[in-house]
């Protein structure tokens, strides 16, 4: 599977726009290998996940195959960011105790991804993977033009991993001894302009423009449709998106003596 690079144009905004993760789930993923000596973050994107891990985790290797991801993350003293790919990290071998995936795995070819994660986890490592789907809006009107931007504006320009989020990563092959996770959820409270800032990082926007030339400009009939239901533009309102987690642990491909 070749890298697709649906981000590095909009690096800045992604750093400035991606929701935060919430604190519960950084406890929780903390909780899972038996150390804390060594995370790796991959797909880490701007790092919202690295530098959250880097407070439970002594050090924290964080990967993206965008330079432009990369560029743009928030440094911190116990993380490292690297330019590499999800099937080729350059990590040593046995010397990971989590292994953590935010928002990303469905770009990755998982089965490359899964084989690196085995080689680099530690024997008694665990492996976490989390994504988030449609925003809820906590006013119904704007909720359901959301909904109908989402699913049928640039509904035809999502691209075909968009399946994998939707499913809540259900319906890929998880080669783990899995572990349950609780409910987890992110919110944000967010005026209209920084909630349009982060659509704009979507993938499935940018590849409407990129097709359409940028004419009509999706964000600006959304913000069209939504000015009227949200009241003040600069008014804060609730954005909320619920969390699927897929986790276990390595000991599943530990082998066992004849």
């Amino acid at each position: 599977m070749s890298f697709s690079d649906h981000f590095s144009g909009v690096s800045p905004a992604y750093a400035e726009f991606r929701p935060g993760y919430p604190k519960e789930l950084f406890d929780w993923l903390a909780g899972l290998p038996p150390r804390r000596d060594l995370a790796w973050d991959c797909g880490t994107g701007s790092g919202q996940a690295a530098v959250a891990l880097a407070s439970r985790f002594d050090r924290v290797i964080a990967t993206d195959a965008s330079a432009g991801q990369i560029a743009a993350a928030s440094p911190h003293q116990r993380v490292d960011y690297r330019v590499a790919s999800a099937q080729a990290s350059g990590i040593e071998s046995g010397s990971v105790d989590l292994v953590a995936v935010a928002q990303a795995l469905h770009w990755f070819d998982t089965s490359a991804f899964f084989a690196e994660a085995r080689r680099v986890l530690r024997p008694d490592g665990a492996i976490a993977a989390w994504t988030y789907g449609n925003p809820r809006v906590d006013d119904p009107r704007a909720d359901e033009i959301l909904w109908r931007f989402t699913t049928g504006t640039i509904g035809p320009w999502w691209p075909p991993e968009r399946e994998l989020v939707d499913s809540g990563y259900r319906t890929i092959d998880f080669p783990f001894a899995e572990v349950e996770a609780p409910g987890f959820e992110m919110e944000a409270r967010w005026t209209l302009p920084e909630l349009l800032g982060y659509i704009g990082t979507w993938s499935g926007v940018a590849r409407f423009r990129a097709a359409r030339g940028g004419d009509p400009d999706p964000l600006e009939e959304l913000a069209k449709a939504l000015d009227p239901a949200w009241g003040a533009p600069r008014s804060h309102r609730r954005i909320m998106w619920p969390l699927a987690v897929r986790a276990g642990r390595r000991k599943r491909f530990q082998e066992v003596s004849p």
